[in-house]
């Protein structure tokens, strides 16, 4: 997973997989990516800051109950 914050744009993106993707508008603002198969690809929220009220919340993330036991990492670039 990587979640990446474009200030400029006010965007933010959470990438679940890398892959050609078909997008949907779930709400104003909100979309979500759909691999081939089905699988969330990834979410993107606009008017970030706006939403969250805070840009603090950009630099704090937590990762809770994380069980990928025997799942292989998947490259990154």
């Amino acid at each position: 997973m990587r979640i990446t914050y474009d200030a400029e744009a006010d965007a933010l993106y959470i990438r679940f997989i890398e892959t050609t993707v078909t997008t949907q508008h779930a709400a104003a603002g909100i979309a979500v990516d759909y691999a081939a198969d089905g699988r969330v690809a990834g979410i993107e929220i606009l008017d970030a800051r706006r939403r969250f009220g805070d840009s603090d919340v950009f630099r704090r993330v937590v990762l809770e109950d994380i069980a990928l036991a025997g799942a292989a990492p998947e490259a990154m670039p």
